[in-house]
C-alpha cells in the first residue's frame, strides 16, 4: 500500500522557525526560503543555479534585470510591425511577440519567487528602466500623447 499520498516518495514538508522550508528527497534536505531574505546563496530558476560564487549571482541578477527591461520594451514596442503588412503576418507576428512577452514575465515572476532581495530589486529595476525609456513620454518627440495613438504593437499587460 503506497503512502506518500502523492509525492513521489518525497516526505512532507517542515516549516523551521527561520523562514525557510524544506524536503526530504533521497536522504538529502533541500531548504527553500518562505521569507525575503539577502544573500549571495540563492537558488534562481533553475537547481543549483547561480551556486555559491557571487559572479555568478551578479550575472543572474543582470540576466534578471535584462528580462525585465525585455519585457517592458516589448511591451511598449510599436515599430516592429511594418505599416502595410498583410493581417495574418502581423497577426502571427504579433502572437509570437506576445508568446516571447509572456513567457519572459513568468521567468521574471519565477525569479522573484526565490524571495531573494536582489532578485526582486532587479527584477524592479528593470521594469522601472524599461517603462522610463519606451512607455513614460520623457524621451518621446511630441509630449503630448493622444488617447488614440497607439502605444505599441501588442496588447497591455494584463497579469
Amino acid at each position: 500500500m503506497n503512502h506518500d499520498h502523492g509525492m513521489g516518495g518525497m516526505a512532507p514538508a517542515t516549516q523551521s522557525t527561520n523562514g525557510t522550508s524544506g524536503m526530504h528527497h533521497h536522504g538529502m534536505m533541500m531548504m527553500m526560503h518562505m521569507t525575503f531574505f539577502w544573500g549571495k546563496n540563492a537558488e534562481i530558476l533553475f537547481p543549483g543555479w547561480p551556486g555559491s560564487r557571487a559572479w555568478m549571482y551578479g550575472l543572474a541578477l543582470i540576466l534578471i534585470f535584462v528580462l525585465a527591461f525585455l519585457v517592458e520594451w516589448l511591451s511598449h514596442s510599436n515599430h516592429l510591425i511594418k505599416r502595410g503588412s498583410s493581417n495574418v503576418s502581423a497577426g502571427l507576428l504579433q502572437t509570437f511577440l506576445h508568446a516571447i512577452r509572456v513567457a519572459l514575465a513568468y521567468l521574471v515572476m519565477l525569479a522573484v519567487m526565490s524571495f531573494n532581495v536582489g532578485v526582486f530589486l532587479m527584477a524592479v529595476a528593470g521594469h522601472t528602466l524599461g517603462f522610463l525609456l519606451f512607455g513614460s513620454t520623457m524621451f518621446k518627440k511630441n509630449t503630448e500623447v493622444l488617447s488614440y495613438e497607439k502605444t505599441s504593437d501588442l496588447p497591455p499587460m494584463s497579469c
